[in-house]
């Protein structure tokens, strides 16, 4: 029989009965279950007493089983006549007024419930390939443990990480294994302000726990992962305070960096969160030390544990119903992101994950009273780290216009004006919201990630290839701010935020933009006349304004040509040349003719042609002081990669 037949007029009839009738099951006679009454009840006359009893239907009720079959089907032959006859209806009607006519209650009650099945039918989807993501992520990494277990071929998986990161083999340690207690509190204390409200990756209360036990004399058990901990917030605490390569600083960095790599076996062994964190803080340690480790390929590892354990999504709501474990997880993922987004771009290289990949809501802010002040010599309660949700929201700005200027489609974007001021726009705007109760170190290192962002989304790119007057005028001002508050705050001392050996980078970067645009637009810059900025249309965010000029020690602030050159000549020394090329500058500038002067048409075409094949000439020379392969490579004592300390002052 056809299935469209079949379904239209079902068979009544069992295959199989239920059970045999009493009167057959007390007769011991075969009973084939027909309905309403079997066929030897109907040969004895007895089918008024020809009744089934089983398991589910008490001896009584056998009826009432019939019954409820029959209603069933009644049930399914009227959805299906209402069925045909809406089909037929909507037919009839589908090119006239659709959706307009008036719905049957049945036919909602319907719908409703067809879309709360498939609700839950998603939702049970969803945990289900939750639940195999998961496995999966465990899978691989368990197998990554399984192969690299100390029995089987005596490698280990911390050591494939440091043999691949590490640059130069480090000294033996000669230290004994804590400092005094006092000045452990310091050390930390410093880590929490500056560098902990930043990447906020563990939690402050198991640091200082574990810190009470270690200076403890009773003998407890403390793990190899909680000895990383300690030894890596004093080694970053340390190396973070240094000023100058080789100083007390420095080398008690490297003391306990060493102590800390004695426990990596285990405190790097994949499958759980630690693995994770102990990947951040050795991360966190090679931005301060690129002599010895190379912080790309350490960020590789540390995103890859990430991806690999499911960090880069939300657990599903049902299964997180710890809070505080919840929030170290998402602290625990931005964290990674916010190096992976810094360190990739200040490289110019590709992102480890992408902004689409990713579903995880911003960490809470803990930003209540601590209970104990730090300066007091006590170690207290945890720290705030509004600093880092601050932090975390940048990174999200500037990962927006990095995949999209420099990680997608290499087509040429149809408005790239509007795109670009919307950047800065919002950008802009994030900078004008900090807060006021900001520690002013961070601040300013905030004030200056805004400079260097705006240079380098108005920078021309692949999708953005061609810029104005107007564009090159802000990467003129914003790069001699930041060059310049770069060397205050490098003589002032870096101890007031988190400067590692990518500021650095970024000064290289900055110089670069600088020079670009002064070989680009020379008599634009030089001449000292204003730029003004484009018509803003309907619609379209406005230009981002002239940031505020820098001034100058007893000279006029307005002169571009002036404090071009008064940046160049505060720029350190080591750069190769650097200031002989400046003076070459100086002693070109003789020629350019100044503003309102008259010379006669033949002599003025005379001067400024020369003064054009001179600046060529010179910016040629120029150009190469700024690569960091060329001339730092043989500065010494600072070979290249290890000038961490570039910008710091010098004794």
């Amino acid at each position: 029989m056809p299935r469209s037949s079949f379904s239209r007029n079902p068979l009544l009839r069992v295959s199989r009965p239920v059970s045999a009738c009493s009167r057959c099951r007390s007769a011991k006679v075969k009973c084939d279950g027909k309905l309403p009454a079997c066929t030897a009840c109907e040969k004895a006359g007895r089918e008024s007493e020809c009744s089934a009893a089983n398991d589910q239907f008490a001896r009584g009720k056998e009826r009432s089983y019939v019954a409820a079959l029959e209603l069933r089907v009644e049930k399914l032959e009227r959805r299906l006549q209402f069925a045909k006859s809406r089909k037929a209806s909507v037919a009839n009607h589908e090119h006239e007024v659709p959706f307009m006519h008036e719905m049957n209650r049945k036919d909602s009650l319907a719908l409703i419930k067809a879309a709360i099945h498939r609700k839950a039918a998603r939702n049970r989807e969803n945990s289900d390939v939750n639940s195999l993501i998961s496995d999966f992520g465990y899978m691989s990494v368990n197998a990554v443990a399984r192969d690299f277990e100390p029995d089987s071929f005596n490698v280990t998986f911390a050591g494939l990480v440091l043999t691949a990161t590490m640059n130069n083999a480090l000294p033996a340690s000669t230290e004994p294994d804590l400092p005094p207690k006092q000045v452990t509190h310091s050390i930390v204390q410093y880590f929490m302000t500056h560098i902990y409200t930043l990447f906020p990756c563990f939690s402050e209360t198991a640091l200082l726990t574990v810190i009470g036990d270690l200076y403890q004399e009773d003998f407890r058990v403390i793990r190899d992962s909680d000895y990383w901990l300690v030894y890596m917030v004093l080694a970053i605490g340390y190396t973070a305070q240094s000023h100058q390569i080789n100083d007390t600083n420095y080398e008690c960095g490297v003391e306990y960096i060493v102590k800390a790599l004695k426990y990596a076996d285990q405190a790097l062994i994949p499958g759980s969160g630690t693995q994770i964190q102990s990947l951040l803080l050795l991360t966190i340690y090679s931005l301060l030390d690129p002599a010895h480790f190379d912080s790309w390929h350490l960020l590789g590892f540390t995103a890859r544990a990430c991806i690999d354990l499911g960090f880069h999504q939300d657990p599903p709501t049902s299964s997180s119903s710890d809070r505080t474990a919840l929030d170290i997880r998402r602290r625990i993922f931005y964290s990674v992101y916010a190096l992976d987004r810094a360190i990739s771009m200040v490289h110019a290289r590709t992102f480890s994950f992408t902004d689409d990949s990713i579903n995880v809501a911003f960490p809470a802010s803990l930003s209540q009273q601590r209970k104990h002040s730090l300066s007091s010599g006590s170690i207290g309660a945890p720290q705030s780290t509004d600093p880092a949700l601050l932090l975390f929201q940048l990174r999200r700005a500037q990962s927006f216009w990095y995949q999209e200027l420099y990680q997608s489609d290499p087509t040429p974007l149809a408005d790239p004006t509007t795109f670009l001021w919307q950047m800065c726009l919002d950008m802009r705007e994030w900078g004008e919201s900090l807060p006021d109760s900001l520690p002013l170190g961070i601040r300013r290192m905030f004030e200056q990630e805004l400079r260097y962002s705006y240079v380098y989304c108005i920078a021309p790119s692949v999708r953005a290839p061609q810029i104005t007057d107007y564009s090159r005028t802000l990467i003129f001002e914003y790069s001699l701010e930041y060059l310049n508050i770069m060397l205050e705050i490098a003589r002032t001392g870096l101890n007031t935020a988190f400067y590692t050996y990518h500021d650095a980078l970024k000064v290289y970067f900055m110089g670069n933009q600088l020079l670009a645009v002064l070989r680009d637009a020379e008599d634009v810059l030089l001449s000292g006349r204003p730029v003004p900025a484009p018509q803003q249309r309907p619609g379209c965010p406005p230009a981002p304004p002239i940031p505020r000029r820098t001034v100058m020690p007893a000279n006029n602030a307005n002169d571009a040509l002036e404090r071009s050159l008064w940046c160049l000549e505060r720029r350190p020394t080591r750069y190769r040349n650097l200031l002989y090329w400046t003076i070459r500058v100086k002693y070109t500038i003789r020629f350019v003719p100044i503003a309102g002067q008259t010379w006669p048409n033949k002599k003025r075409k005379s001067r400024q042609n020369r003064q054009k094949r001179t600046m060529k000439w010179v910016f040629a020379r120029l150009s190469p002081c700024f690569d960091p392969q060329e001339s730092i490579h043989s500065i010494q004592p600072f070979p290249y990669p290890n000038n961490t300390h570039l910008f710091r002052r010098q004794k």
